[in-house]
């Protein structure tokens, strides 16, 4: 089964992930590629760019062809191509959608951490508020229009888990 974890910066989902492959350790964990391509040597730009999200999503579409059967992403195609889209504009983002779609069909459950309301975690100033709230918007207007089944977690990080938890479980 493989699990991706989607929604903007600072929601929680690092967190998340983390504490779900705790739960299921025979879980292939694929962390974000901008850490994968960091640990690379990859130096990002301090405000994010274009250039390095299209980087991480060329990063983030191989990681999706992983010929493994139980996975664990820390972060979608769907994300980066969101944060190209608010970034870079609708332009910049056309070119990647239809690799996008391809890539989430091998997904078979995308988990959303949306912003939630009111905001329990927060983004400092420093961590572009601004963005995480469009990316959050785009994601939430556009995760229908991929055929992937879908959960939205909510609450705290337990009732989030659980919420998980109980979704792999029906997939068995």
């Amino acid at each position: 089964m493989k699990i991706a974890f989607t929604g903007a910066h600072h929601v929680g989902k690092t967190t998340l992930v983390e504490k779900i492959h705790a739960l299921v350790p025979e879980f292939l964990f694929i962390p974000e590629p901008y850490l994968e391509l960091q640990e690379e040597g990859h130096l990002f730009s301090e405000r994010p760019s274009p250039e390095d999200l299209s980087l991480q999503l060329e990063r983030a579409l191989e990681n999706v062809e992983i010929d493994e059967l139980d996975v664990l992403f820390d972060r979608s195609p769907l994300d980066l191509l969101a944060y190209i889209h608010v970034i870079g504009g609708a332009e910049a983002s056309r070119s990647f959608y239809l690799k996008v779609k391809e890539a989430m069909d091998e997904i078979d459950l995308l988990v959303f951490v949306a912003i939630e309301n009111p905001d329990i975690i927060g983004c400092p100033e420093s961590e572009f508020p601004q963005l995480r709230r469009q990316v959050n918007d785009l994601l939430e207007e556009w995760i229908d229009a991929f055929d992937v089944d879908t959960i939205t977690v909510s609450g705290t990080l337990p009732e989030r888990e659980k919420q998980v938890i109980e979704a792999i479980l029906r997939f068995d």
